[in-house]
């Protein structure tokens, strides 16, 4: 009897998952579908005008104004809902008060809400004769159709994915390091910047990119609020749409070509920083 080499290669180790490799070959059919192939048509239309008309698009006034308002308020108002979507998770999962549930619920609002219902009321309340805006307005602080209203519009799309991605993991850490903190002498300002921001790297980084990508493309409940004037309020994804309806399609492709290079930069960039920050504290990996 012949017997078998331990050491013997295998093209294909066995896994205790079943059905790996159709799901696989399934997953990879899938993204191929929805994903690869738009990006490279969007690739294809755009290399087909050729640098010199790519870069005269490009490099346009308008649309360089268009992209630094997207980018720029999209920015802005992660950085908001890191900051006040950590306090908001903090709040949930180490305090117990009437009405928690209800304000948990209340969180995922924006994912249900559509964007253009979401749009139309936050113009509402922030016009100058709106609900908040009449009392903001004789302040001389004006927030519908200007830039700051879409600061606040991608700030209300954007508050759940930095809540969601950073509870869990606030629910991980024990309440035990914190008061371990305090016995060694640390202060309120130093068990939270030393101790616990450290270890919630990767999940409000996680939070930041999810809620700046939103951002970015974000077009419904931007419309109504921003004012769409050209140069002051006029965000990318609108002048998609305007090169769009006047049968400009060379110039949508290249805009949004500009916007989807720009954008895997930016989360490439967040993705490394997560992937060190993670490698080195741990939480989160």
């Amino acid at each position: 009897m012949k017997a078998h080499s331990p050491t013997r290669w295998r093209f294909k180790r066995p896994s205790v998952i079943p059905g790996f490799g159709m799901a696989l070959g399934l997953t990879l059919t899938w993204l191929t579908l929805l994903i690869l192939i738009p990006l490279s048509g969007l690739a294809v239309r755009s290399s087909a005008l050729g640098w010199e008309k790519f870069w005269s698009i490009a490099l346009d006034p308008r649309t360089l104004n268009a992209l630094r308002i997207s980018f720029g308020t999209a920015f802005i108002a992660a950085i908001v809902n890191v900051v006040f979507g950590i306090i908001l998770a903090w709040v949930l999962v180490r305090y117990r008060f009437p009405g928690k549930r209800i304000i948990d619920a209340m969180v995922d609002l924006p994912f249900a809400l559509p964007t253009a219902v979401a749009g139309i009321a936050l113009t509402t309340l922030y016009a100058p004769n709106g609900w908040i805006g009449q009392f903001l307005t004789p302040l001389g602080i004006k927030i519908a159709f200007t830039p700051a209203g879409i600061v606040v519009a991608l700030i209300f799309v954007g508050l759940p994915f930095v809540v969601r991605t950073v509870q869990p993991i606030m629910e991980e850490i024990d309440k035990e390091v914190e008061e371990a903190a305090a016995t060694l002498g640390a202060n309120r300002f130093q068990t939270i910047f030393r101790v616990l921001l450290p270890g919630l790297a990767p999940a409000v980084l996680t939070g930041f990119a999810l809620a700046f990508a939103r951002g970015v493309g974000e077009y419904g409940s931007v419309i109504f609020i921003a004012g769409n004037l050209p140069f002051k309020s006029e965000i990318a994804p609108l002048l998609i749409v305007i090169k769009l309806e006047e049968y400009n399609y060379a110039a949508a492709t290249a805009i949004a070509a500009i916007m989807l290079v720009l954008s895997f930069a930016m989360l490439l960039v967040i993705n490394l920083i997560q992937s060190w920050s993670r490698r080195r504290y741990g939480y989160g990996a």
